[in-house]
């Protein structure tokens, strides 16, 4: 690409921009009462729009709908044949258009009004038929369209659609929607994940813990630690309370200066006081608490009971495969 391109293409960035710097400008009361018309009631909200705006009024009622405030979207053209009976009295219907001037627009409109519908516009035009026959008007209104001819919808679709999102914000504030609402909405996503998904779903239970007695010999425990394939061991005294670690790292730091000591007990050369964590701790935070120890990450940390019991060991990889990443 050669630099007269690249410069016409942040100038693109930059007439975008510039537009949406123009509209927010605006953003006033209008919003205040669309917020109070969706949010008041029982009411349904239906999106329509025709054309590119109506695959950004397809995009704002997805994120509406993710967002706490259901909605469906509307093709004006089939809700004349037959989907018009989706809407009711009382609902809100919201209509984007850049012109406000669809010919789609003027059996779809007089049919909502009939039913007695509150009509918000999201245009670019306030005395156009849309902007006209609308209840209350978002205005999104832009200089010109970005590109060489300045005739695409571009510019426009992006303040539609910014606008959009302002709306689902100021519905989500208003509706007290929390990070556990998001959650239940999106069980599958990794965001759902983040926000729900435990320790204690993805630890490893029984006897896929590797565990030994504090009097085992190191050469029984490296058995251990090779028959679970974790790299490592947890060492557990008489009464099966946690009281140290023995990891692959260890095996070097300890055989090193003492060759003999895979004859010694563990306690002797264990790493005391491992740290653990609880089983109701969200993944996301213990792949954090890994990541952010203070003398440097963790592979794998232990689960207790309230007596000091292993009763799991969640590694790394557990947390990988389920999705999670560092952010």
């Amino acid at each position: 690409m050669s630099a007269h391109e690249i410069d016409k293409a942040r100038r693109v960035f930059d007439d975008e921009i510039a537009g949406l710097g123009a509209v927010r400008d605006r953003v006033g009361d209008e919003i205040v009462a669309a917020v109070n018309a969706i949010a008041s009631g029982r009411r349904r909200l239906i999106v329509s729009g025709v054309g590119k705006s109506g695959l950004v009024a397809k995009n704002v009622a997805a994120t509406l709908t993710s967002t706490g405030t259901p909605s469906l979207y509307l093709h004006p053209v089939e809700a004349a044949h037959g989907d018009l009976g989706l809407v009711a009295e009382g609902d809100v219907v919201l209509i984007i258009s850049k012109s406000g001037m669809s010919d789609e627009l003027r059996g779809f409109v007089p049919a909502l009004k009939q039913m007695g519908v509150t009509i918000i516009a999201m245009t670019g035009a306030r005395d156009s038929y849309l902007g006209r026959h609308a209840h209350i008007i978002l205005d999104t209104r832009v200089g010109r369209e970005t590109g060489s001819l300045g005739l695409a919808p571009t510019t426009s679709t992006t303040a539609a659609l910014v606008m959009g999102h302002a709306l689902a914000s100021a519905l989500m504030e208003r509706s007290g929607f929390t990070a556990e609402d998001f959650a239940r909405v999106h069980p599958s996503g990794i965001l759902g994940k983040r926000l729900t998904l435990t320790v204690r779903e993805l630890m490893r239970k029984g006897d896929a813990v590797p565990l030994v007695d504090e009097t085992t010999t190191l050469r029984e425990a490296l058995f251990e630690i090779m028959a679970k394939s974790i790299g490592c061991t947890g060492v557990v005294d008489g009464a099966g309370v946690l009281v140290g670690i023995i990891t692959d790292g260890d095996l070097k730091r300890i055989l090193a200066p003492r060759p003999n000591a895979l004859d010694v007990p563990v306690r002797e050369v264990m790493t005391a006081h491992p740290k653990t964590i609880d089983g109701d701790m969200l993944a996301a935070d213990a792949l954090s608490a890994m990541e952010l120890n203070q003398t440097g990450p963790l592979l794998m940390f232990f689960i207790v009971d309230d007596g000091g019991r292993p009763t799991g060991l969640l590694h790394l990889h557990d947390i990988l495969r389920a999705g999670l990443s560092i952010e």
